[in-house]
């Protein structure tokens, strides 16, 4: 059975990480839930993260019961009964138009908690620079429905807000954070230096646990904001917390060639299970599990040696791995082996903690993953198994 495989001890090593820039920089390091929310890693990252971010109720329902701390919430459009339930335990609720925050602005101000102190309200900005590479996920591109462009604010009433927020990065660096900050400070410097601002959120994206991330960089840069313009400032991260922390282990169902190519069946799905190779696009690395493997590189993990996959022709069998949907573009990639696949063989797929397990679906009834951690004594535990009960309850 396909399994998601989530390491314990990585995730903490990633925390630990992320927590030493916290306490460097003064920067308050928030989990995007959207990125990654398995609960029994969020237990692992609650002692190092000061929060989470969420995108909605249900995600920040999750966050306040496994992370505690700091709930920031964001959503381009708030419900009635969604936003009053929000108001009774968030800390952060930032706006994503005029228009919302002119719907709701009353209703929020008159709230018990926002007249304690106890729960802020924020504008996310569009600060109309793009450093990334993928329209898909750049909220600065042409038409962007993410953020509230500099010069909509004139005129307006913003009395009550007291954060801003902008996010615009997608697994990059500080220095595209930094030129970021440096058009939202030409923009709106005036008016986050203004006694009412309290907090600026920068955002996620930033691949702080990435071996060459400038974190030296990054200290600085909050250091400076937070000394120049007397804010708070939080970092929701998400892929950063999770990266490099869990595999996909799937089977073989089926091997035959077809039209020049040999295909592989696998008993997962890109588009159900791991959408981002599709969407990105992403291609994971993938691992071939044979005994005894010594080719370089070969790794270990959960008792068993991985050999390493190569790209397409560079070893001695080529395969394309393909999901069993009926999707024709449900396609993995196309990679090498040293030996050739058999049924029943096990492959693994690197790096699937972060937006693989919140973005699975039951398309086409494929059935879905489990859900197992390895712990630090190198046990296995299956948090979370699915039946034929969770494909059809799902669908009404």
């Amino acid at each position: 059975m396909a399994r998601f495989l989530i390491s314990l001890p990585a995730l903490e090593r990633n925390a630990r990480i992320l927590h030493d820039v916290a306490n460097a920089s003064g920067a308050r390091l928030l989990v995007a839930l959207k990125a990654f929310s398995c609960s029994a890693g969020l237990e692992i990252l609650r002692p190092y993260a000061a929060g989470c971010c969420a995108s909605g109720l249900y995600e920040a329902r999750l966050g306040a019961r496994h992370l505690g701390g700091h709930v920031a919430v964001y959503s381009p459009a708030y419900r009635e009964g969604e936003l009053a339930e929000l108001l009774e335990f968030a800390h952060h609720i930032d706006f994503n138009s005029i228009p919302q925050w002119q719907r709701w602005r009353n209703v929020c101000l008159a709230h018990p908690r926002v007249q304690r102190g106890e729960l802020q309200l924020g504008l996310r900005i569009n600060p109309c620079f793009s450093t990334g590479h993928t329209a898909l996920y750049d909220p600065c591109v042409p038409g962007s429905r993410l953020g509230i462009p500099a010069d909509q604010l004139k005129d307006v009433d913003i009395s009550g807000i007291s954060g801003l927020h902008f996010h615009t990065l997608c697994e990059q660096g500080a220095q595209e954070l930094m030129d970021t900050f440096r058009a939202f400070e030409k923009q709106l410097g005036d008016l986050l230096a203004a006694p009412q601002i309290r907090y600026i959120n920068l955002g996620g994206g930033h691949w702080i646990t990435k071996p060459d991330y400038d974190r030296t960089a990054l200290i600085e840069l909050v250091r400076e904001i937070r000394e120049l313009y007397h804010v708070e400032v939080f970092l929701e991260p998400g892929e950063a917390w999770a990266i490099h922390t869990g595999v996909l282990r799937a089977r073989v169902l089926d091997v035959f060639e077809s039209l020049g190519y040999q295909h592989a069946i696998l008993d997962v799905s890109a588009s159900a299970h791991m959408p981002d190779v599709l969407e990105m696009p992403y291609r994971p690395d993938v691992f071939a599990v044979k005994p005894g493997a010594t080719g370089t590189p070969a790794v270990m993990l959960d008792g068993e040696a991985y050999a390493a996959a190569g790209a397409p022709g560079e070893k001695s069998h080529t395969y394309r791995l393909g999901a069993p949907t009926c999707l024709a573009g449900d396609v993995i990639g196309d990679y090498s082996f040293d030996s050739p696949l058999q049924v029943d063989d096990t492959i693994v797929l690197d790096d699937m903690s972060h937006y693989t397990m919140v973005k699975t679906s039951h398309f086409n009834g494929v059935p879905h993953p489990d859900v197992a951690v390895l712990r630090a004594d190198g046990g296995v535990e299956t948090v979370r198994s699915f039946s034929y009960a969770d494909f059809e309850s799902r669908l009404g």
